[in-house]
């Protein structure tokens, strides 16, 4: 069968638990986004909608506005830790809409908001690869069972994605080889 069509078992409890972790992965790197652009609260917004449904609420269409908000403050910030931190916001509010269909690119909803982070960080150290390396390891160890049983139901990550799509890569590759 086609792996378009395939679908992937996902109960609204492991969407939950895959939302904290992006949760997770984009709290720790907020504030190279509130430092500079501390009067712009879209990525804090999504990062509160994504909570409010991580924490039991409904998956509602204010929840992928806030993820949308989030995605244009860090088109607004670019292409600096600020802009990485937004990306992280973002995607920790877009993993609540993760698709029950076995598609690499799916993986990003579960890993994007930590491969984002680690950006983040990889910028603000002055574009040090080891330090986004140091902080993925980090959020690697972050990822409970829940979130890797999710991750291991879809394709490994696609390829692509520049710097961020080897970050994505390489926590996706670490997760699967977990025991």
């Amino acid at each position: 069968m086609d792996d378009v069509r395939r679908e992937v078992p996902l109960s609204m409890d492991e969407l939950r638990a895959v939302t904290g972790y992006g949760i997770n992965c984009a709290t720790g790197v907020l504030g190279h986004f509130t430092a500079a652009r501390p009067g712009d609260t879209r990525p804090q917004e999504a990062l509160a909608a994504a909570r409010a449904f991580a924490d039991g609420g409904p998956r509602r269409a204010t929840l992928r506005s806030a993820s949308w908000a989030a995605h244009h403050a860090a088109r607004d910030a670019g292409t600096t830790p600020a802009g990485e931190a937004a990306r992280s916001a973002m995607s920790a509010a877009a993993a609540a809409f993760l698709h029950p269909l076995a598609q690499a690119h799916q993986v990003k909803h579960v890993l994007g908001a930590a491969a984002h982070a680690a950006r983040a960080v990889e910028l603000a150290a002055g574009g040090d690869p080891g330090a986004g390396t140091r902080h993925l390891d980090q959020l690697r160890d972050r990822a409970g069972t829940t979130v890797t049983q999710v991750l291991r139901r879809y394709p490994a990550a696609p390829p692509g994605g520049g710097r961020v799509g080897e970050l994505l890569r390489a926590l996706d590759d670490a997760l699967r080889e977990r025991p």
